[in-house]
């Protein structure tokens, strides 16, 4: 179905709604003779009518936004306090047989609907969502109700207890209730003007029926008078017409809500100068202040101006002492709510800062690994070549038979560093993306570090320095390129000797184990430790002197080990001395054990990557 079908089969069902109520209110005024059955019928529906329109406005409030979440809610809950005060008002008419008198104990409850409404303009819904905490906005209803209820009890209560006159009561339970709705009505004319699309057309259509409110209430206290009105007559027709404008305001943002949804969309990439905390200061800390400033003007008015007997007066300033207490709390609640949520945006912003500083940092070593990749690849390549030479001639005169043992024994070891120069370089190119790497397979890791450890203990002799290899039991197998691994490895305990040393000597503890589905390597050292562990992976990054190492070993440890899907990181021993830690996913059971062949120490000590 097309959505203008849809659209005019919606407005035919507001219009059908429309014609149903006040046709049916109106006939039960004309048709039903006046008296009890009329007055009942009027009282039903006048109690159904704001179920009616709270489900028209809560369908609203299922969203994630807490501002229109909040917004739809303390409206239905305005409507809900007006069906209290008229199902106290049916109570009276309708099983009582009583009529209502102008002191009727249920006027407060009449006044007090208006006071979620104008909590819920405070809280500007068209404005974009922010993380603000939720608390706000009830400490802020919470203000506006206490202070409202304080304003009813100093102007209204004391001429319905204190010094009982009906003729001042209607007159000032009046003219607060003007008061009240008006701040409602010019409340949505202002957010109305500043609002645009279908928030622009709710706000307005809220000003309406609550002046269409006012004005039905205005006709019954000035043309009628509460003695001889009663529940069932034409001027409640006015009534049916402003309950029904709010649930048409809901129904219609409710179907309008995908051209706020495509609004927002539009203003996503905008900055949020609508979110600034001075626009939100506009509504909500003026009038905690004003509401707690207020005190002391009113009751000073009420001792000084009023003409009330000196009863009102006591009255007056007791309230005013009362309400002092829980105003200033929740001001001063609000107060400290607004620090916490600097305090917390402080910490963000701070978290934000840091969080864009390591970004733009790996940021800038991508761009130098790109470098180096491309440095890397140019040299390998040639390196390649000179290098395919002294393996062809090393081969050629290792399979000479004319050539004397001697001879032949020097040319198998040129032939076997130079295949193993070759290895490396090959390694190079793989880490600049300029070759493929060789096909992994699954490798026991326990051989290749008894392997690692041992090129470079034939090195160590007579040093005081020793490395000692502790293989765990029962390590499954890793999917991985060997020739990478023996080179990270190598490359590790390379810088680890060199730490040690520095610190004239010490132990390095290579130990594999089995955690949590991955093979992990632990080169654990007692030299002096890494001076900054989040930076050693860092190209050029380096803390040995000038012509002793680059600072690009570990770089390529990290790319290799990235590569080979697993991860590598360092951090400082509480003890003393640095830990490289490898993590290698390793291969499922099912796989069967079948571990490449590692090529055996050479006497020779291997070339240092840093």
């Amino acid at each position: 179905m097309k959505p203008s079908s849809q659209g005019s089969r919606g407005n035919w069902y507001v219009a059908a709604a429309w014609l149903i109520l006040l046709g049916g209110y109106i006939a039960v005024c004309e048709l039903v003779p006046a008296g009890a059955a009329r007055t009942a019928a009027a009282n039903v529906i006048l109690c159904l009518m704001p179920l009616l329109v709270n489900g028209a406005l809560l369908i609203n409030a299922v969203t994630p936004d807490w501002r229109k979440k909040a917004f739809w809610m303390l409206l239905a809950l305005g409507c809900t306090f007006w069906m209290v005060g008229q199902t106290i008002w049916s109570y009276v008419e309708v099983y009582q047989h009583r009529h209502v008198s102008y002191l009727f104990n249920g006027d407060i409850v009449f006044f007090l609907h208006a006071v979620p409404m104008i909590a819920a303009l405070t809280l500007q819904p068209h404005k974009h969502s922010d993380d603000r905490n939720t608390l706000y906005g009830y400490v802020d209803f919470g203000l506006l109700l206490c202070w409202w209820m304080y304003l009813y009890v100093f102007v209204v209560i004391p001429w319905q207890y204190v010094v009982i006159d009906d003729k001042n009561f209607r007159q000032a339970f009046t003219v607060i209730s003007l008061f009240e709705n008006l701040v409602f009505i010019g409340g949505a004319v202002l957010l109305s003007k500043q609002a645009t699309g279908q928030w622009r057309r709710t706000y307005a259509h809220l000003a309406g029926a609550k002046a269409v409110y006012v004005i039905r209430y205005l006709a019954v206290e000035l043309l009628v008078g509460r003695s001889a009105y009663s529940r069932g007559s034409l001027y409640d027709l006015p009534l049916l017409v402003s309950f029904l404008w709010i649930g048409t305001a809901g129904i219609m943002a409710y179907r309008n809500r995908g051209e706020e949804t495509n609004f927002t969309s539009e203003r996503a990439s905008e900055p949020l100068a609508h979110n600034n905390p001075a626009d939100e200061a506009i509504w909500a800390s003026p009038l905690a202040r004003a509401a707690l400033l207020s005190l002391p003007l009113i009751g000073f008015w009420g001792l000084k101006s009023s003409t009330a007997p000196m009863a009102v007066h006591q009255f007056r300033i007791l309230v005013t002492l009362g309400a002092v207490l829980p105003l200033g709390i929740l001001a001063f609640l609000r107060h400290e709510l607004v620090d916490r949520e600097r305090l917390r945006l402080l910490r963000t912003s701070q978290e934000s800062i840091d969080n864009l500083k390591r970004l733009q940092t790996q940021f800038v070593q991508s761009e130098k690994l790109a470098s180096i990749g491309q440095l890397v690849g140019g040299a390998a390549h040639e390196i390649n070549n000179p290098l395919t030479a002294i393996l062809g001639y090393s081969e050629l005169l290792a399979d000479d038979p004319s050539v004397g043992e001697k001879a032949r024994g020097m040319a198998e070891k040129i032939r076997e560093q130079a295949r193993r120069t070759k290895t490396l370089v090959n390694n190079l190119l793989s880490f600049a993306r300029q070759v493929p790497s060789e096909q992994r397979s699954p490798l026991d890791i326990n051989s290749i570090v008894n392997t690692s450890a041992q090129f470079r203990r034939f090195d160590l002799r007579g040093k005081n320095i020793r490395i000692e290899v502790q293989t765990g039991i029962g390590i499954p197998e890793v999917r991985a390129d060997m020739n990478q691994l023996l080179q990270v490895f190598s490359n590790i305990i390379n810088n680890a000797v060199y730490a040690m040393q520095e610190a004239g000597g010490g132990t390095l503890t290579v130990r594999t184990l089995f955690e949590k589905g991955n093979v992990v390597i632990l080169f654990s050292d007692t030299g002096t430790g890494m001076r900054d562990p989040r930076l050693v992976f860092d190209p050029f990054y380096t803390t040995k002197p000038v012509g002793k190492g680059t600072g690009l070993g570990l770089s390529i440890c990290y790319g290799l080990i990235q590569d080979q899907g697993g991860q590598i990181s360092c951090y400082n021993r509480p003890e003393g001395g640095a830990t490289f830690r490898i993590d290698l996913p390793a291969v499922p059971a099912a796989f069967p054990f079948s571990p490449r062949s590692v090529p055996t120490p050479a006497r020779s000590n291997p070339a240092k990557l840093a």
